[in-house]
């Protein structure tokens, strides 16, 4: 059963973002928020277009990167032993990264490769003044990989999630569904925040019994180059990227730091 979409806007200005979208505290999927992005026009292109793009953007400064082997079919998750991850992490210029995504893409069951939340300042600070943000004044940071699926979990901000490259299907929950999505421990997970031991794709309804009652509060949007979502502060979201080459960029940040500007 597919869950219901999340509501959707279009042309969206930096004062109804504020006034109206943030204060709900609800998600909505701002459709073609960023489409005239450079980068978003190189997305649609082609994924040889953005690789291209984003490596003549390269700083060479080494960003978090990490390697699931094909077994895992993309989720990033624990080990078998629950004792650690199921990834190998390193340190790698952004056009490395690319460049094994390019070659993964003649793979028949290829290995997941990403980028996790690098600062797009440190890595790619050209992008910044050819992409702007006009909705929000902080820090970017950017996202890339081939098939990667990033387990449900929350963020202590909001966030704003602007899709590059390729395609992401976003299951989003409201924060009082925790008990529900049989999250992990607190302090040891993959990506830091905790996240639902569920997997979406196959779920074990006998070990996760209550994962059917957070599904009847889920909903869910997929989004394509120059899209975006806003999540509020404390949604759960799980996101699943679904092409060779995938990249977003995404806006954290304090609701006290958007209500200060309008000071």
């Amino acid at each position: 059963m597919a869950a219901p979409s999340i509501a959707e806007v279009h042309e969206i200005t930096r004062e109804r973002f504020e006034t109206e979208i943030v204060t709900a505290g609800k998600p909505v999927v701002l459709r073609g928020l960023v489409a005239d992005w450079p980068a978003a026009q190189h997305g649609r292109e082609s994924p040889q277009s953005i690789c291209q793009y984003l490596i003549e953007r390269d700083s060479g400064a080494p960003v978090d990167a990490i390697l699931l082997p094909p077994a895992e079919r993309g989720r990033i998750f624990y080990n078998a032993a629950m004792d650690g991850f199921n990834f190998l992490r390193d340190r790698l210029p952004v056009s490395r990264v690319l460049e094994q995504i390019a070659r993964y893409s003649h793979f028949a069951a290829p290995p997941a490769v990403a980028v996790q939340s690098a600062l797009i300042r440190d890595c790619l600070p050209r992008f910044l003044d050819e992409n702007p943000m006009q909705l929000l004044e902080c820090e970017p940071r950017i996202w890339i990989g081939n098939a990667i699926v990033t387990p449900a979990h929350y963020d202590n901000s909001h966030n704003l999630a602007c899709v590059v490259a390729g395609r992401r299907r976003f299951t989003l929950f409201p924060p009082e569904q925790i008990d529900n999505l049989h999250v992990g421990p607190i302090d040891f997970a993959p990506a830091g925040p905790c996240i639902s031991l569920v997997d979406f794709a196959d779920p074990d309804h006998a070990r996760f019994p209550r994962f059917r009652a957070a599904f009847e509060h889920a909903h869910a949007a997929e989004l394509g180059p120059g899209d975006a979502i806003y999540i509020p502060t404390g949604w759960w979201h799980h996101v699943v990227s679904l092409d060779v080459c995938n990249v977003l960029v995404n806006y954290w940040w304090t609701a006290d730091s958007v209500h200060s500007r309008r000071q």
